[in-house]
């Protein structure tokens, strides 16, 4: 069982930030999928069929929900990869629960009931994003709404806090709080070196910071990870200043288990 697997091994959710072209999906699963080969991690392949949280109205938000599905579930076919995809509304829990293996809470919506308990109807696993302006200790009340609708399959992600305007920082203090939880703990290392909204229309960021955020996270303990990658970032449509090289990923995914086997 795949949550099984999360609560106790080390465990990756990565891919483009959003569903470019079936071309990009395959050149990315294919290269995680060598990775899978060599390394101890359990990979989850992500990436949005509909960002609905852009900046501007102008800015790329993927192929929609139908179409996006249909291309994620060829990537499941073609390399057995679990899949993860965001949702922004309610109706669209359950079709994509047909074809994930779990939903994704944005940070902004994660305080949204009825999209957290239509989530956690369909009995997939929920990956819910601390908001930007929620301490860890928060996220307790987000956590007993999923609880309450029946499902206990859950994990929380850390992906940095408001400090300032278009700027955030990691409390790893925060993320700490959210283990005391119960439940699996993700650290976003791309997100979280994000600057929202701070490049003129579109969120940027700074990549170089993501590999030391990571590595601190695994420090205390966490094990599973959210980085998102693309083989050209500078081009991606989408949160292109954070994303890691793909050819980087090997690389990164090795530091972080020796920090991890070095606490152990």
């Amino acid at each position: 069982m795949l949550y099984s697997k999360l609560k106790t091994n080390h465990f990756l959710v990565a891919g483009p930030c959003v569903i470019e072209s079936a071309e990009l999906l395959d050149e990315v699963a294919a290269a995680l999928k060598e990775i899978e080969a060599k390394m101890p991690y359990t990979i989850i392949f992500k990436a949005s069929f509909d960002k609905a949280n852009r900046t501007s109205i102008n800015s790329f938000r993927g192929p929609g929900m139908e179409k996006g599905l249909q291309m994620l579930s060829d990537i499941k076919s073609k390399y057995g990869f679990p899949l993860l995809s965001d949702i922004h509304e309610s109706y669209q829990a359950a079709p994509v629960a047909e074809v994930c293996d779990i939903l994704q809470i944005p940070a902004f919506l994660c305080r949204q009931t009825d999209l957290l308990v239509a989530a956690a109807e369909t009995g997939k696993i929920i990956n819910v994003k601390k908001a930007q302006f929620l301490s860890g200790q928060d996220m307790k009340h987000v956590v007993s709404k999923i609880e309450e609708a029946g499902n206990s399959n859950i994990i929380l992600t850390e992906r940095g806090s408001m400090f300032g305007y278009n700027n955030l920082v990691v409390d790893y203090t925060g993320i700490l709080d959210m283990m005391q939880l119960g439940y699996p703990v993700m650290m976003d290392a791309t997100h979280s070196v994000q600057k929202p909204g701070g490049a003129g229309g579109k969120s940027g960021g700074n990549r170089a910071y993501a590999p030391m955020l990571a590595q601190a996270a695994a420090a205390i303990g966490i094990k599973g990870f959210f980085i998102e990658t693309h083989p050209r970032p500078d081009e991606a449509l989408s949160d292109g200043p954070n994303m890691i090289y793909l050819n980087e990923m090997e690389k990164l995914l090795e530091k972080l288990l020796k920090v991890s086997n070095a606490i152990d």
